[in-house]
């Protein structure tokens, strides 16, 4: 079928018309979320198409977030979700962190993003939310000795305050944030000496949330960020 497969404009509109119809199967459920796509050749024959119009669809469909792709595994679906479409800009966001700045850039809107963060987590913050973050605190205090387990849990730490709120975009930032910058994080000098000053200025974060003072929970969370970066930022070439 390779043959006689369709060039330039009619090879694309045959890839747009694959891929609406593998979408709207995504969306019914007809192909369930973390279920392997159909072989290729399988797909060949469903559609009508050659190899090249259905790796052109597997592409723009992995491009969309609505599959995933690794070498040498067969594409998994994935149902449309916040996580999907920032995993989806994921490969984007690798390329810009290699640009002088890009990194500082980030960071600045997580910091951004955490200081409205814990002035929400200050005011509305549930008795559920407060004893959520005091446990994640506790966590991350008893990994002090292990960096590691002590990075695990200092991501935990603020995934709680992306819960919070009980919007579902922002845990999928917060996992966002952790992916694109942990190659980065997990290159920063640990020792169990700057664990306790970390896990420090965690106490500093919850004990403001908890004291319902939102001016004092956005200065210790800047603080502690800022802190994180003059830290960090020698991982970095450039920045």
């Amino acid at each position: 079928m390779d043959d006689l497969a369709p060039s330039g404009a009619l090879r694309a509109r045959a890839s747009d018309a694959v891929v609406r119809q593998i979408e709207a199967r995504i969306i019914s459920g007809a192909l369930a979320d973390g279920h392997h796509l159909p072989p290729e050749r399988d797909l060949i024959d469903a559609y009508g198409v050659s190899r090249t119009v259905v790796r052109e669809a597997v592409a723009a469909l992995a491009a969309r977030g609505l599959i995933e792709q690794r070498p040498r595994f067969r594409p998994v679906v994935r149902r449309p979700g916040y996580d999907a479409a920032l995993a989806a800009a994921g490969g984007v966001v690798g390329h810009l962190l290699r640009d002088a700045g890009s990194v500082r850039n980030l960071y600045d809107t997580r910091i951004f993003l955490e200081a409205a963060l814990v002035r929400h987590a200050a005011r509305h913050a549930r008795k559920t939310d407060i004893a959520a973050l005091a446990a994640a605190l506790d966590a991350n205090g008893a990994a002090i000795p292990d960096s590691e387990r002590f990075y695990a849990t200092d991501v935990a730490f603020h995934a709680v305050l992306y819960d919070i709120p009980g919007n579902p975009v922002f845990p999928a930032v917060h996992r966002a944030f952790t992916s694109w910058l942990s190659p980065q994080w997990t290159r920063m000098p640990r020792s169990p000496d700057r664990n306790r000053v970390n896990h420090r200025r965690h106490a500093d974060i919850f004990e403001a949330i908890r004291d319902r003072d939102a001016d004092a929970a956005e200065a210790a969370l800047t603080a502690h960020l800022n802190a994180a970066w003059d830290y960090v930022r020698g991982t970095f070439e450039g920045d």
